[in-house]
């Protein structure tokens, strides 16, 4: 029988939230037909070891260095048999007997692309980066420079669709990425100069660019313990504000100079903020 779906975890040191993830899986996703392969990015805590024998029925796989999310995933991802693939983080929980839904609303669609859920945080909080728009010189700013709107303008959060709805958005978080492996190899899979952070936003870009719609599935939920695995030190604010460069670099050096010279020094300044903020 083909298997439907291939979820892919990235695990590094944070065992306590991956298996309390792996147990979600088994709760919520036992009327379709999945795998879950899990690899594990060079931690310095084994423990995951543990759940091995804990979880019989998943793939557990090594990585013999730290070499980034897109590159740990994309290695995993040539293992996989399924239909679509479910990139998740090891410190989310899905919440709910949803996924057959998502599926059959991903096999509707000609041009389906990728999709993500409605997340929130331990204490029930909306998490807008949920849903967003690709980066530009007006939302980059706003996201670097100011407040989070809660309105109904279009901004770098699309605050113009309800946390609750299904809508065509552009970019969805890598937390919760689903996608057709066929449509996954075809565009070449996660780019892996991205060592964390920004390779979401980028292979949401790159599938528009591809013609592919992309969507914002707000009737499903999970859980993200958002920040509990990310010690926010000099070392995350390098890889952060280089994920956007990375990203600028990329799509708006070439076609869009003014809008790359101003967002260039944008990333520069707020990062500076945020060093001096660590002193």
């Amino acid at each position: 029988m083909m298997i439907k779906l291939s979820i892919i975890i990235v695990n590094y040191n944070v065992t306590h939230l991956l298996k309390n993830c792996l147990f979600s899986i088994k709760k919520y996703l036992g009327n379709i037909s999945y795998e879950v392969i899990v690899i594990d990015n060079n931690s310095t805590d084994t423990s995951w070891k543990d759940l091995v024998s804990e979880f019989p029925e998943f793939h557990f796989i090594t990585s013999e260095t730290n070499d980034g999310f897109a590159k740990a995933n994309n290695k995993a991802i040539q293992t996989a048999k399924g239909e679509y693939l479910l990139i998740l983080n090891p410190d989310t929980e899905i919440e709910g007997f949803y996924m057959n839904e998502i599926l059959d609303f991903a096999d509707s669609k000609t041009n389906f692309g990728c999709l993500g859920v409605r997340m929130h945080d331990t204490n029930g909080v909306f998490l807008p980066e949920s849903k967003r728009s690709v980066p530009d010189m007006f939302n980059s700013f706003e996201k670097l420079f100011t407040k989070f709107k809660k309105n109904n303008s279009k901004s770098y959060y699309r605050n113009d669709i309800g946390e609750f709805e299904v809508s065509e958005v552009e970019v969805i978080t890598g937390a919760f990425f689903l996608v057709k492996t066929d449509v996954y190899n075809e565009i070449g899979g996660l780019d892996e100069k991205y060592f964390m952070y920004g390779e979401d936003i980028d292979i949401c870009y790159t599938l528009l660019n591809h013609g592919y719609q992309n969507y914002y599935y707000g009737k499903a939920s999970i859980l993200h313990h958002k920040g509990e695995s990310t010690i926010k030190d000099n070392v995350y604010l390098e890889r952060f504000y280089g994920a956007m460069q990375i990203f600028i670099d990329k799509y708006y050096k070439e076609t869009k100079p003014l809008q790359y010279s101003l967002l260039k020094a944008g990333l520069k300044l707020r990062h500076q903020i945020e060093k001096i903020k660590l002193k």
